[in-house]
């Protein structure tokens, strides 16, 4: 078989070389190196070890040089108990290789983007192991291949995760081995999760329990089947049947089908800046949210499905108020709509339930969401149940506050999640889309109907809180008195947004154009975003008024004003309003007055990075100047696996670069595309099929200070109003490859046709 094995390897390396050689993956330039073992796995938040996925399976490696451990983790599998800890996403189990005769000896790996794989090498002395392991791109298995130079003894351990109430097995059918984890029967449970992982060597081995030795020139393979009940209702049967078909002709066919699906990945876009260190970042970033998330499995939750054991931090769970948006921001203009289909899930199983909190908490009408939801219309953030928990973590026994559930003084958990909605509606106009989305907006419409207040001619918003009011050690319980924001910035902005979204999907539709002059009247109604002045100067104020010093105290552009007006909201910028942009702009440029670190521009290092950088960018603070923050920013706070960290959330920083830098090389979302709107015009730099709103990939080069062309593909049809890219130039047009049209002004309103193919240049 092994014989076999490299033979074929061998033939499928030829035949590949043609295809490889003629286009070169650009994000290959880039990896993550590992010089030691990582330090923080296992951990409740992001593990710093080399890192693998296929957006349902992740895999995260540990240990040391002879106790090489493999973490893997799974988006579905869910402890579906409405308290954290305890609830939230589960741990299934690990894979350990122990190798006593490496004691002591030395640490490498690299995580690879292009191949989505970990290679690494553990030496002592004359004694070299290589390793390579990857979550295959289109089934539910791992592969580790083991190469050694000398005879080399091992022990290999299967492991499903113990404890909080799960109940394990074992077994072992023919050359399997299988492991098995579930959770049923317990009281609070919504739904029983279960999985299974099976394991299986090449050349096969019967005996798991002793050691297997490697010889050299013998490569041994070990692969390692997942499949949950949220996959199939035979989940263990099914785990155990693929493992046994897998053999080597098998394993590389899921390797050819593995790299088939990431070139792909890699193939529908790409950037080029001339900055090696924010390049890799870029794809690092892109690389990581592809492990992530993909649009027909369960989305990812705050950490992903890089769990390395059971109640991570905040459950894992589906943050409402900007983390469970986040990570998606840059997927949308990278062209990677795939990746996020699997979004409204999550948000359109917690309907009834929302409509239940509206109706008997509020008394009306739509959809009120707490702050923290699960898969399968699971809330996962109740107060603790009992009066003596409530009082050890949040110094208060009243734990039925809002009905047991925390909202946490917002009102904005259910609206926010439309923005991610309308970024995929606005860059994709398909109508299956908007149909599947289209109830949602709905409930939110009318939660927000019957909530805002019409005073003086203005819609205004009261008890909607611009950061989370509760109770807590820190105030001793005492949390009710910082209750009364009165016309949040934030809340301001995502309704703004709500209803001017829902006008354009309900005329897309053609649905509802009697409810259109409400919602147009609230779109063009809405109070105004508070200022107040500071040193001299107009500046944004957080709420209009509020009894929380903190909240009343916040002056300037800020995390979450960001929110409601820029990022993900959309409503405000240069084009919509230059007067209030200046403003927005001013504070950004006084951002750096508060700071003695440059890492903490904008006040990132806690949350907001993913936020802040690429707000920046959208209302045109200088781009060098935000590379140079960002770059100290990255400096200061990331891994190894060139994950970008924050304290308080998890994969949505994988969006703060690539979405900075798509920013700056491209703009549409205030209705008018740009082409290199932030960006310094002295540095070369190119783009490949960016995604803009209407349904649109871009592509273009900038160099010696010049823009040589514009291309447009048109997906959809749809008028494309372009800023001209050589202001006080005609440009000349071509159609489908056919000179066209010349064109003069300082804008450009181009009629396409579905699949029209549009370059533009002078």
């Amino acid at each position: 078989m092994n014989a076999l094995y490299k033979l074929m390897m061998i033939a499928i390396l030829l035949l590949n070389l043609n295809g490889l050689m003629a286009q070169e993956i650009y994000a290959g330039r880039y990896k993550a190196i590992f010089k030691e073992p990582p330090q923080k796995v296992p951990t409740a938040k992001t593990p710093d070890g080399p890192l693998a996925g296929n957006g349902d399976i992740g895999l995260t490696m540990g240990g040391t040089a002879d106790q090489i451990r493999f973490f893997i983790g799974k988006n579905d599998f869910w402890r579906a108990y409405p308290v954290y800890p305890g609830g939230g996403i589960a741990f299934p189990g690990s894979l350990e290789f122990d190798i006593p005769a490496l004691q002591g000896g030395t640490f490498y790996a690299e995580q690879h983007l292009d191949k989505a794989d970990i290679e690494a090498v553990f030496k002592k002395e004359h004694l070299k192991l290589n390793l390579n392991a990857f979550v295959t791109a289109r089934q539910n298995t791992i592969v580790f291949e083991l190469e050694t130079n000398q005879p080399i003894s091992l022990k290999l351990k299967l492991k499903a995760a113990e404890g909080n109430t799960a109940v394990t097995a074992a077994g072992q059918s023919d050359e399997v081995y299988w492991v098995s984890r579930s959770f049923e029967h317990s009281p609070l449970l919504e739904w029983p999760a279960h999985i299974a992982m099976a394991l299986k060597t090449i050349p096969a081995v019967t005996d798991f329990s002793g050691e297997i030795t490697l010889y050299p020139g013998k490569k041994k393979v070990f692969a390692l089947t997942v499949f949950s009940n949220q996959d199939c209702p035979d989940w263990k049967e099914r785990t155990i049947a693929e493992a046994k078909q897998i053999n080597a002709p098998e394993i590389i066919k899921m390797k050819l089908a593995h790299q088939d699906w990431w070139a792909s990945f890699w193939k529908a876009s790409n950037v080029r800046i001339g900055d090696t260190l924010l390049e890799k970042y870029y794809y690092a970033s892109q690389y990581l949210f592809a492990c992530s998330s993909r649009g027909d499995k369960f989305a990812p939750g705050i950490w992903g499905p890089f769990i390395t054991r059971d109640s991570s931090a905040w459950g894992g769970d589906y943050h409402l108020n900007y983390n469970y948006q986040a990570p998606y921001w840059a997927a949308y203009s990278s062209n990677h709509i795939d990746l996020t289909a699997n979004f409204d899930q999550p948000l359109l199983d917690y309907m009834e339930k929302g409509k239940n909190h509206a109706r008997e908490l509020l008394g009306i009408r739509g959809i009120y969401y707490p702050v923290g939801i699960g898969p399968k219309g699971l809330v996962t953030t109740r107060w603790p149940l009992s009066p003596d928990e409530m009082e050890k973590r949040y110094a208060t026994r009243e734990n039925t506050i809002d009905g047991g559930y925390k909202f946490l003084g917002q009102k904005i958990n259910a609206v926010f999640s439309v923005s991610n909605m309308l970024m995929r509606f606005y860059s994709t106009y398909d109508q299956n889309y908007a149909l599947k989305v289209y109830p949602y907006l709905l409930e939110c419409a009318d939660f927000w109907e019957d909530y805002l207040k019409l005073e003086n001619g203005k819609y205004v918003i009261y008890m909607d809180h611009y950061g989370e009011v509760m109770p807590n050690l820190r105030n001793k319980g005492q949390w009710r008195n910082q209750l009364g924001d009165f016309n949040s910035t934030l809340s301001l902005g995502l309704v703004k947004m709500l209803f001017k979204g829902l006008v354009d999907m309900s005329v897309f539709l053609k649905k509802d154009g009697q409810r259109q002059a409400k919602w147009m009247d609230i779109r063009d109604h809405i109070s105004s975003f508070p200022l107040g002045v500071i040193q001299g100067r107009q500046s944004l104020k957080s709420v209009e008024r509020s009894p929380s010093e903190w909240h009343q105290g916040v002056m300037g552009l800020a995390r979450v004003s960001i929110h409601g007006l820029v990022l993900p909201s959309g409503v405000c910028g240069p084009v919509t309003d230059p007067v209030f942009n200046q403003i927005l702009l001013n504070d950004v440029a006084h951002w750096k007055d508060k700071i003695n670190d440059p890492a903490d521009w904008g006040n990132t290092l806690g949350n907001g990075i993913e936020t802040c950088f690429p707000a920046a960018v959208r209302v045109g603070y200088p781009a060098d100047e935000i590379i140079k923050y960002l770059k100290a920013r990255i400096a200061k706070q990331s891994y190894p696996n060139l994950w970008i960290t924050a304290e308080g959330g998890g994969i949505e920083t994988l969006s703060a670069v690539p979405l900075a830098i798509n920013e700056m090389l491209l703009q549409s979302y205030e209705g008018l595309i740009r082409i290199f709107p932030n960006w310094n015009k002295n540095k070369d730099a190119s783009f490949e099929k960016l995604r803009a709103y209407g349904a649109f990939t871009i592509s273009s080069k900038l160099k010696n200070g010049q823009i040589l062309y514009v291309n447009i593909s048109s997906e959809k049809g749809r008028n494309c109003i372009l800023e001209n890219p050589w202001p006080g130039q005609k440009v000349r047009v071509y159609r489908n490859g056919k000179k066209a049209e010349i064109l003069s002004g300082k804008r450009f309103n181009l009629k396409t046709f579905a699949g029209e193919k549009i370059s533009l240049n002078i």
